[in-house]
């Protein structure tokens, strides 16, 4: 999975560097901004996932067009993603013993999130265009916050947990959508996207967690 995890950057930071210094870059380079909600859970290893909790992302949207009908697409994001489990002997609260001991986890994570994808459109028709997309997800963690209950009762309210969670997280992007114009050289950019995240997020040697989320994108290009 690291292969193609640098296979996938280096491929997709090529595409960016072509895109920028070839004789096509007249197709332009175009800049917006995002603000979409997220829909996140929590997938253990060694656990159960306890429903979707509800995030948000925001922030700057980037399209290089290299060809009439191809873009290399970026962002710089602030993106929460959040969710439920049930885990065991989860770190920082389990203290040891010969019994396992289950906790109810509500997790809420906040990364930097620079994703790079491919987009491939169709044809403008009457001011629209279809798009797919795909790519990876690079994301940074800023923040990491823990509600967390035993027993019935409350081991961690709100706790900062952010030196158990790893500061790296990858995922690989999926998603479709569309793009209207407005006026000029405005557009809106609705869609749909799904992040599946294929790194631990948790530094537990014991543990293996991932995390995934739906978003509704919406943007807006100038």
């Amino acid at each position: 999975m690291k292969r193609i995890s640098a296979i996938l950057i280096l491929s997709l930071l090529s595409f960016g560097a072509w895109a920028q210094n070839s004789s096509l870059t007249n197709y332009g380079f175009r800049l917006g901004l995002t603000a979409t909600p997220t829909f996140g859970w929590i997938k253990p290893e060694q656990g159960k996932t306890d429903g979707i909790a509800l995030g948000f992302s925001y922030g700057l949207i980037g399209d290089f067009n290299f060809a009439p009908n191809y873009s290399f697409a970026t962002a710089l994001t602030i993106t929460s993603i959040n969710g439920k489990s049930t885990e065991v002997n989860a770190e920082p609260y389990y203290t040891g013993g010969s019994i396992p001991k289950a906790y109810d986890l509500k997790y809420k994570l906040q990364y930097v999130d620079l994703p790079l994808t491919v987009k491939l459109k169709t044809i403008k028709a009457d001011g629209k265009r279809w798009y797919g997309q795909f790519g990876l997800s690079n994301s940074f963690n800023i923040s990491a916050k823990q509600d967390a209950v035993t027993d019935g009762s409350v081991v961690g309210d709100n706790l900062n947990v952010s030196d158990n969670i790893k500061l790296y997280r990858a995922g690989l992007i999926i998603g479709g959508g569309g793009e209207f114009d407005i006026s000029g050289n405005t557009s809106i950019v609705a869609g749909l996207t799904f992040n599946n995240g294929f790194t631990n997020i948790v530094s537990d040697k014991g543990r293996n967690v991932k995390n995934h989320y739906l978003a509704l994108n919406f943007g807006v290009f100038f």
